[in-house]
């Protein structure tokens, strides 16, 4: 049985509805997306149809998911030592932890292009399969996953007073998961914008939606009159 004003079980209930709609609408436009219109680097990041197009928000940025500081014992000695040095030796195909292929120096997306250089070359992210392309894309679904999450908001949560409440929500919840699962802080100033139009388009047409359907539901008023008495406001019952 429901409790009146604070249902714990249920709030809880519908914020893992409504995360797992989103989750799931995402899931079903992403592939497809990247699959039509993204380019060929979408082959170095694990295909369309990869978790962290969803959870990891340095793809909604278009920014490198490794960082070349992590390869800095690869680097060769004679081959210019650092960052770049250990990359090199980590391009072409490799299979069951063994290099089956290599690629030639001036090669496509296996040559690799920086991002910047810097003095600090150890402490630069090396910029391997990035498609800035594919970051539009990837917050055009966002968008898109944000209008399906209206339909839950309306006919789930369906108080006009809750809407702000679940949205803000459902994007406090997948800050966590994307922290987590980058092992980072977002610090991307794109991921927040995409965050916030979001968040404004379920909050103000899911607000607008919930009050139009309250303004049309019948409000009746009724007594039982007896003659001659005089009916006080607290005597009318309304329903």
């Amino acid at each position: 049985m429901r409790v009146q004003g604070w249902d714990p079980v249920l709030i809880i209930s519908q914020i893992i509805c409504l995360q797992t709609i989103h989750y799931l609408s995402l899931s079903l436009l992403v592939p497809p997306l990247l699959t039509i219109a993204s380019s060929a680097t979408l082959t170095y990041s694990g295909g369309p149809s990869t978790v962290a197009h969803i959870l990891d928000w340095r793809e909604l940025a278009a920014r490198p998911t490794v960082s070349s500081a992590s390869f800095l014992g690869l680097g060769a000695a004679g081959a210019g030592g650092g960052a770049a040095a250990g990359w090199r030796k980590l391009r072409g195909a490799w299979a069951g932890g063994k290099k089956v292929g290599d690629v030639a120096e001036a090669e496509g997306i296996g040559a690799g292009v920086k991002a910047q250089t810097d003095a600090d070359e150890d402490g630069e992210l090396w910029d391997f399969g990035v498609d800035d392309r594919r970051g539009w894309l990837l917050g055009a679904a966002w968008i898109a996953a944000t209008a399906v999450d209206i339909l839950p908001l309306y006919h789930l949560v369906r108080r006009p007073t809750h809407i702000l409440d679940f949205s803000l929500t459902l994007n406090l919840v997948h800050l966590i998961f994307t922290t987590y699962y980058a092992g980072a802080f977002p610090t991307a100033l794109f991921y927040w914008v995409v965050q916030a139009l979001g968040a404004l388009l379920m909050i103000v047409v899911g607000e607008q939606l919930c009050v139009r359907r309250e303004m049309r539901t019948e409000l009746t008023v009724t007594y039982d009159a007896v003659e001659g008495d005089v009916i006080e406001l607290s005597d009318v019952g309304v329903r």
